[in-house]
């Protein structure tokens, strides 16, 4: 059975859902995007998402072409009828069709193209990658200096997984300058004396919504945090890593470039954190 995708209002079969080629996102990368997780039919995060992705959108000189209020309804409608009780709402904005291709931007009355969808993930929270963590391996990041901006330009991270994949691990870190940036899809993290440790917010990461949540949770649960970066050689004498993303919560990193961290399963205060993000944010999903 065909999935119920969102498209500038109408809600339609996936096969039934057109954009046009002259798209701006389809021939420039010129929009935006946002993942929210679903667990138990209810969003997480979900307003902290549309705040970021309305400061995406004013980085780029785009209007906002939906109301909260209208991106909730929507969400929860696909949801719905996609019975989603694990999984996550795909979202994303361009700034449309100007009729054909062109360095400069359409005039400002072009709509934008609103597109969204969802992906059923049954067992997200319980992934049992959790449980034994992952490989990583460092490569230089050659990305863009905005990458604050959420953006649908994702062919960097795209080729730095598949390298990842080639060389039998499981994702990869960017290092810039001799220092951990993020993950291709992630913020990252170590831990050390019991001391969490992650690269504090610039335009040079994402600033993450699990992040924002979990290290509010970790500052309640009284465990300490320093916001700086750290290099490939401090993650490997680390007692632990992990990484957040809105997919994967909190998930434990055990090996980088092939040298164990920590014991070389997941650590306490990795484990401990992933319990408390599930547990306070299905307590507040919407």
């Amino acid at each position: 059975m065909a999935r119920t995708v969102y498209l500038d209002g109408e809600y339609l079969p996936e096969t039934e859902a057109k954009v046009s080629i002259f798209d701006r996102g389809f021939v420039m990368g010129d929009g935006v995007y946002e993942v929210t997780s679903v667990l138990g039919g209810k969003l997480l995060d979900f307003a902290a998402h549309m705040t970021r992705l309305t400061r995406s959108l004013n980085e780029l000189q785009m209007t906002n072409p939906l109301t909260e209020a209208q991106y909730l309804d929507a969400h929860r409608k696909l949801v719905e009828l996609n019975d989603i009780d694990e999984g996550m709402v795909y979202l994303q904005v361009t700034r449309g069709n100007p009729g054909d291709r062109d360095f400069a931007f359409p005039p400002d009355d072009t709509p934008a193209t609103v597109v969204m969808f969802t992906q059923s993930k049954p067992g997200l929270a319980d992934n049992p990658q959790a449980k034994i963590g992952i490989k990583v391996i460092s490569i230089p990041d050659l990305r863009w200096h905005r990458r604050d901006i959420k953006t649908v330009q994702l062919l960097y991270p795209s080729l730095a997984k598949m390298e990842a994949k080639h060389r039998g691990v499981d994702d990869a870190w960017f290092v810039e300058d001799g220092l951990v940036t993020e993950g291709t899809s992630n913020n990252t993290y170590i831990v050390k004396g019991g001391k969490i440790i992650t690269r504090a917010l610039s335009n040079d990461i994402l600033h993450g919504i699990t992040r924002a949540s979990l290290l509010r949770f970790a500052r309640e649960a009284q465990l300490q945090i320093e916001e700086r970066s750290f290099s490939i050689a401090e993650a490997q004498a680390a007692d632990e890593a992990f990484f957040t993303s809105a997919s994967a919560f909190v998930m434990p990193v055990v090996e980088v470039d092939g040298v164990k961290v920590g014991t070389g399963t997941p650590g306490p205060v990795a484990t401990r954190l992933r319990e408390i993000y599930l547990d306070e944010s299905r307590k507040a999903a919407v």
